[in-house]
């Protein structure tokens, strides 16, 4: 793991150094994927390397930590609640509404921050300009107030897909659809094949307070026998 800014930086250039030269190949070429998209797209063709590496990060990060943790995280989640796997195994038809369920429960990314570019105030609280605002995800989707005994799986939740781990308005995560996808691919996998995943251990968490995800999580996994 990354224990200083200094490999942080380090690790962000060897990032920029792999990836530069697949943006420069793309660039001029008229491929439908998201890379070729942003080397041609008037907006971003042209982003200095900060912005690139910045880019890069989030697609990372979007399209990997997220999902492999929750997916991670819906292995232990069940396993913890196994009447809520119970339930599921009985009626898979429940996918529709465990899949927001569980990223809710999730959250893969416990917060964003934004930096105040003046002084105001929000819930009664002063800003300054220039203070760091950190909008916590985690707190959103276990706010008692909109979801009932909000810290528990529940796959019959009506509201879960409520949740803000894809952020919201024109913030609004733009793999959300892929990521539900895959979730509900993998349990539709898992069901027929295996009775039963059985966590081993408590899991070892990503040493991050940004990702909220699994560095290691041991599991016994039983095939069905019909």
């Amino acid at each position: 793991p990354v224990r200083s800014e200094d490999e942080r930086y380090e690790q962000l250039q060897k990032m920029a150094d792999t990836f530069a030269p697949m943006w420069q190949e793309r660039n001029g070429g008229d491929n439908f994927d998201l890379i070729t998209m942003l080397a041609n797209a008037d907006s971003t063709a042209q982003m200095d390397r900060e912005e690139f590496i910045g880019t890069l990060f989030l697609l990372i990060v979007g399209g990997n930590d997220t999902t492999r943790n929750t997916m991670t995280g819906s292995v232990y989640g069940l396993d913890k609640y196994p009447a809520q796997f119970e339930k599921l195994v009985a009626a898979p038809a429940l996918m529709t509404s465990m899949v927001p369920e569980i990223i809710r429960w999730q959250t893969p990314l416990s917060y964003m921050c934004r930096v105040a570019t003046q002084d105001t105030e929000l819930g009664g609280k002063s800003i300054l300009k220039d203070d760091q605002v950190l909008m916590w995800y985690l707190s959103a989707n276990r706010d008692e107030d909109v979801f009932i005994d909000a810290d528990a799986i529940d796959i019959e939740r009506a509201n879960a897909d409520r949740h803000l781990s894809f952020g919201y308005g024109i913030h609004f995560c733009m793999g959300s659809r892929l990521a539900e996808m895959q979730l509900r691919v993998l349990w539709e996998e898992i069901l027929p094949r295996f009775e039963r995943i059985e966590v081993l251990a408590e899991p070892e968490r990503t040493f991050s307070s940004f990702v909220n995800g699994y560095a290691n999580l041991p599991v016994r996994v039983s095939r069905r026998t019909s």
